[in-house]
Order: structure tokens, then C-alpha cells, then sequence
């Protein structure tokens, strides 16, 4: 007769072998896709293409200070108009695309709008192949016209400044775009999922209450799977939206708290 400890190291011993049959047959199934997987990336990192994003601060940062933090040379082109600027880059292996890009109140000459996007088309998931994944990061400052409207609820606020803020985009993209081919890309990506969410609360307002909670709001785009959206207030004038999908919906430390 079996001890139950005999058993147990039995048990053991069996779990142990099943995991080291389940990692030979990804090796043999996937083989260069697994070895990709766990190949040390390029340069810059994730948290180094977010820095310049996190270090400009709204109401404040100048474009001489602007560009001292968003521009790597080495890694990005610089594009800029009377009042935008961008940097954006691209992995040598193409996978993954990048911006950072600030827009400037015309008579304060300081930063009212900021915008950071990654798309990664390797993804972090070699078991079922590549998945994609996107992170979409702004913060603006309100217009007056947003701030005084009176509006019939919390959940009409919101949607009117997120359709303000994809609004902005478009018009701050448009001014450095048809000279980048990779912001113009970007560009396509952001704007058609900020169009996705606002047909979501199109459908049901009342949804846009879990633009404020912790968790955001769920939705599903219809080429780059489920993701999440959430909209907090940093200060009275200024709101920060943060839009993920896939593996890099935890990649940055928030905004908020670095705002602190």
C-alpha cells in the first residue's frame, strides 16, 4: 500500500512532467516564435518611449522644454508646425510604432495638449501566437466653451470631452501627418479607437459613469480585440484619458501619480 506521502510525491513528480511536455511541444511547435518571445528587445524601452510624455507638464512646459525631453534623434524623426511638435519612431523589426507629441496654446506659448501612443504588433503572448496591443495616453486642457456648457448630466460631460479630445487629435495630427508617415499610421489607429468607444456610448450613455471608476471602461474594437478606457480629472481645467489594449494595458505607471 501507497503512503499518502508516496502519493503525494507521486502527484508531484506527474504535475512536473506535465509542464516539461508542455514546454517541449511550444518549443517544437512555435520554435523561432518562442525564441523571439524571450529575445532581449530594442532599445528604447517601454518606460523610456513614455518619459517625455510624463516629464511635460500642461500649463507650464515650454517647447524648448518640450524638446529637450520628448526627442531621442537616434531613434526618432522630429516633426513640427507654428504650434504642435512630435517625435515618433519605429523598431528596426517594425513591430512596434511610437509618438510623443505636444500641442501649445498660441498666446501662453506653453503646453495645452499631450499625447503619447505605442502600438506593438509582436505582443507578449507566445503561447497563441502575436497578439496586438496599444496604449494611448492624453491629457488637455478644457476649453472654456467645455467648462461653462451646461449640460443635462455628469455622463453628457464626459462624452462631450472625449468627442473634444478626438476632435483636438485630429487637428493637431493633421498639422505633422502628411510629412510622417508613421504618425499618420498612428494617427488612423487612435482615431478609429476613440471612434469605437464613442459609438459604444452612442448606443448607451449611461455607460460613460465607468469612464471615472477605477477599472475604466470595457470595450471591444473590432481589429485589435478588448480594451479599456478611462477618463480623471488631474485638475479642474485639465483631464486625463488613458486607452489600452492587449499586454501594454499595464506597461506605464499612471499619469496621475505621477502628476503628485
Amino acid at each position: 500500500m501507497y503512503r499518502d506521502k508516496d502519493i503525494y510525491n507521486m502527484r508531484e513528480s506527474a504535475v512536473r512532467v506535465t509542464k516539461l511536455l508542455v514546454f517541449t511541444c511550444c518549443c517544437a511547435l512555435w520554435g523561432c516564435s518562442l525564441v523571439e518571445y524571450f529575445k532581449k528587445d530594442e532599445p528604447p524601452n517601454d518606460e523610456e518611449l513614455a518619459a517625455g510624455y510624463h516629464q511635460t507638464k500642461l500649463k507650464e512646459s515650454s517647447s524648448a522644454d518640450v524638446l529637450t525631453v520628448i526627442h531621442r534623434p537616434e531613434y526618432e524623426v522630429l516633426s513640427q508646425s507654428k504650434s504642435v511638435v512630435a517625435s515618433a519612431g519605429q523598431k528596426k523589426k517594425g513591430h512596434q510604432m511610437w509618438f510623443n507629441m505636444v500641442a501649445f496654446d498660441e498666446n501662453r506659448a506653453t503646453a495645452e495638449r499631450k499625447y503619447f501612443f505605442v502600438v506593438d504588433e509582436k505582443g507578449k503572448d507566445f503561447l497563441f501566437g502575436p497578439k496586438r496591443s496599444l496604449k494611448f495616453d492624453s491629457q488637455m486642457v478644457l476649453e472654456s466653451d467645455i467648462l461653462d456648457e451646461p449640460y443635462a448630466n455628469e455622463n453628457a460631460r464626459r462624452i462631450a470631452i472625449l468627442q473634444r479630445l478626438l476632435k483636438n487629435f485630429r487637428s493637431d495630427i493633421d498639422e505633422l501627418a502628411q510629412d510622417n508617415k508613421t504618425l499618420d499610421i498612428c494617427g488612423m489607429l487612435i482615431n478609429q479607437t476613440l471612434q469605437t468607444v464613442l459609438r459604444k456610448l452612442e448606443v448607451s450613455q449611461s455607460q460613460a459613469s465607468k469612464l471615472s471608476n477605477a477599472d475604466g471602461l470595457d470595450f471591444d474594437h473590432i481589429t485589435l480585440g478588448k480594451g479599456r478606457i478611462s477618463m480623471m480629472s488631474v485638475t479642474d481645467e485639465i483631464m486625463n484619458v488613458n486607452v489600452s489594449i492587449g499586454s501594454l494595458r499595464w506597461t506605464f505607471e499612471d499619469p496621475l501619480a505621477l502628476e503628485e
